[in-house]
């Protein structure tokens, strides 16, 4: 095989190891794939640059999101925008595939902001009452230890924000992708690259939308995260909390019907009314998602405890033919199986947040 070629298709395993999120890092993306295709050394010349196989990782994306990934990529931009602006006062810049353009399935939207004190920042969030968590990541490169302080912010779209020292704010920092200084965008910068890039976008207008439109995903936190208060009869429910008994319903549903958004949802929300009012969880959890669940989710979380009467025998006749007439009977099913499966004590499960994380990415990879 030619070096040409090998490089080629280095670059092309390398960028489907992290575009599908096996690998996370440029540098093992690309050992990982040269070992597989040639069995053993390879020279470094042979290696693709970082830049090829980001240009791979592109190719695969408008492959697989299609038209889903220029649409995101607009509100991605606009959801940046919103925030650095709530941020102004810590001189935020937008970095990486967002401002770039090249994002993929998965990405997030990467921010530097200046503050010699996270909690000034987080202080933000909280007055905005917004979802987030602050990380601190230790890194030795080249025999030096440095702790990077990273706030992921849970919004329409993930943000993660890099927290560095006042006197950095000026500091050109360079890009592990090209070795070149990186592109970033002040606010002014921004909204300049935005009338340019979107002649015809009101961007005004358009970030107003967003602030009168909450991120459901929120909601979604808000609702959830009451249901571990509620205790439910150990006759019933012996696994506890209704929390963790949604949470093993999703998992059960993610075995199932592992891309179904409004399925997914249904299996997580279903049993949200209880934390509202436990006499009539159904009803109340329909309330409070109103307006931010599709027709389809709705109609399952609706008539999920029809769906058990149905299979203790106990559903009347002229219910059960209304319930088979709809298209998505067969899912109701399951979901009343995924339901009565989820009650186990003891068993790991994945956390609120994954739940939620595991969702977004489907609602954003394929619209």
């Amino acid at each position: 095989m030619n070096a040409s070629k090998l490089r080629r298709q280095i670059a092309y395993e390398a960028a489907r190891a992290m575009y599908f999120r096996h690998e996370s890092e440029y540098f093992r993306a690309k050992q990982k794939a040269a070992q597989r295709l040639c069995k053993g050394w390879v020279k470094p010349a042979d290696l693709p640059s970082n830049a090829e196989i980001r240009d791979e990782i592109q190719t695969l994306a408008r492959l697989h999101e299609g038209a889903a990934r220029v649409d995101n990529l607009l509100q991605m931009r606009l959801t940046a925008l919103r925030v650095m602006r709530l941020l102004k006062r810590f001189r935020p810049r937008l970095i990486g595939s967002v401002m770039t353009g090249h994002i993929r399935q998965g990405s997030d939207i990467d921010l530097h902001v200046f503050s010699d004190s996270v909690e000034a920042v987080t202080h933000v969030f909280d007055e905005q009452m917004l979802f987030y968590d602050v990380e601190r990541k230790r890194v030795v490169k080249h025999g030096e230890e440095r702790i990077f302080t990273h706030i992921h912010l849970r919004d329409s779209f993930p943000v993660e924000l890099t927290v560095y020292a006042t006197s950095l704010t000026n500091f050109v920092f360079k890009s592990s992708i090209t070795g070149k200084a990186i592109e970033r965008a002040s606010i002014a910068e921004l909204e300049q690259f935005m009338a340019n890039e979107y002649p015809d976008l009101r961007l005004e207008e358009s970030l107003s939308e967003i602030d009168q439109q909450p991120d459901r995903f929120q909601v979604f936190t808000g609702l959830l995260l009451p249901l571990e208060d509620v205790k439910q009869s150990p006759k019933y429910h012996p696994e506890g909390d209704a929390l963790y008994h949604s949470l093993q319903v999703f998992d059960l549903a993610c075995d199932r019907l592992p891309y179904d958004e409004e399925f997914l949802l249904a299996a997580l929300l279903h049993d949200v009314g209880k934390a509202i009012d436990p006499l009539n969880h159904v009803a109340a959890g329909l309330e409070a998602l109103d307006g931010l669940i599709s027709a389809r989710t709705r109609w399952l979380i609706e008539y999920h405890m029809d769906a058990h009467r149905l299979l203790d025998g106990t559903l009347g006749a002229r219910a059960k033919r209304r319930l088979q007439e709809d298209e998505s009977f067969d899912e109701l099913l399951l979901l009343c199986q995924c339901d009565r499966a989820g009650r186990v004590s003891g068993i790991e499960t994945s956390d609120l947040d994954e739940a939620l994380d595991y969702i977004r990415d489907i609602e954003y990879g394929f619209g």
